[in-house]
């Protein structure tokens, strides 16, 4: 089962809700945990494992073959993200805005634009009992994160193909990267705050969520703060809420830390055992 763990904006304990999600069903069962918040992924700060392999990670894109092009201009024509210009006598690639569709590369009439591997980032393994960790980070520079999202995912359906759950701890906010994160996913959690300003964002995670037509539930973070603007507009929309980990200073300290909390705070051991019922009651469902 292919879970997302999603938020609308930055902040709200994506990361802490992935790493202990992970470590307390792997307790029981075989998991995957990805951390696809590959500008920055922080999940390795919490889950200490024996490190496995590493592996450099690459895309492609294309390369000029001056002596072959004609300067006809079809790559200017057919690349919609301006990678690929024809200025006066040559022809410009910025491997920065290349998405790797190959259109310039395939359809070139000389084949002047063969397309060439370049690094983008790193991909590394962490085991720690039946909890397997990987973990991939974009080079500094790179700005494209969705070609490193899924090959990661890639490499996930291919190493691990019957691990129970494979949890993505995925990026903030509800662009490219989100989508390419969750796309493919049975269900989505979506991790809010109630506050004025994580209800505004969880409002725009929900209509990305709901445009991918996945299922999807709330888990609110930080309980107690703010009011109860969250519960009222879930109630409204029908949303069913997972879960509720409490504001305090307690998980603070123990987060600052870089610690799980699960082990020592009983109401986030609760709420996790209430979202492996509710997983549990999804896959029954898939299987009647």
């Amino acid at each position: 089962m292919r879970i997302s763990i999603a938020s609308g904006k930055g902040g709200t304990g994506k990361t802490t809700l992935s790493t202990n999600l992970s470590a307390f069903l792997a307790e029981g069962s075989e998991v995957v945990l990805a951390d696809l918040d590959v500008e920055e992924p922080n999940s390795g700060l919490f889950i200490r494992g024996d490190l496995i392999s590493t592996e450099h990670k690459y895309k492609m894109v294309p390369e000029w073959k001056e002596d072959a092009c004609t300067l006809c201009g079809l790559c200017q024509k057919v690349c919609n993200f301006n990678a690929v210009i024809r200025l006066a006598n040559q022809i410009l690639v910025f491997p920065q805005l290349c998405h790797g569709c190959y259109a310039c590369s395939e359809l070139c009439p000389t084949e002047s634009l063969p397309m060439i591997p370049q690094k983008m980032g790193q991909l590394s393994l962490y085991k720690r009992g039946n909890l397997n960790f990987v973990e991939s980070r974009l080079d500094v520079g790179e700005e494209q994160a969705v070609p490193l999202i899924s090959q990661t995912i890639d490499y996930i359906d291919q190493h691990f193909p019957e691990a129970k759950y494979k949890i993505f701890d995925a990026p903030p906010g509800t662009s490219c990267p989100v989508i390419e994160a969750t796309k493919d996913s049975d269900f989505v959690i979506l991790i809010t705050e109630p506050t004025p300003f994580g209800l505004h964002d969880l409002k725009l995670a929900v209509e990305t969520i709901r445009s991918l037509n996945k299922p999807f539930g709330i888990v609110i973070n930080r309980d107690g703060l703010g009011n109860d603007d969250v519960i009222e507009y879930c109630t409204k929309q029908n949303i069913s809420i997972l879960a509720k980990i409490p504001n305090s200073r307690k998980i603070a300290e123990l987060y600052s830390q870089g610690e799980l909390l699960y082990h020592q705070i009983p109401e986030m051991a609760q709420a996790l055992k209430e979202i492996e019922n509710y997983l549990s009651k999804l896959v029954i469902q898939e299987l009647a």
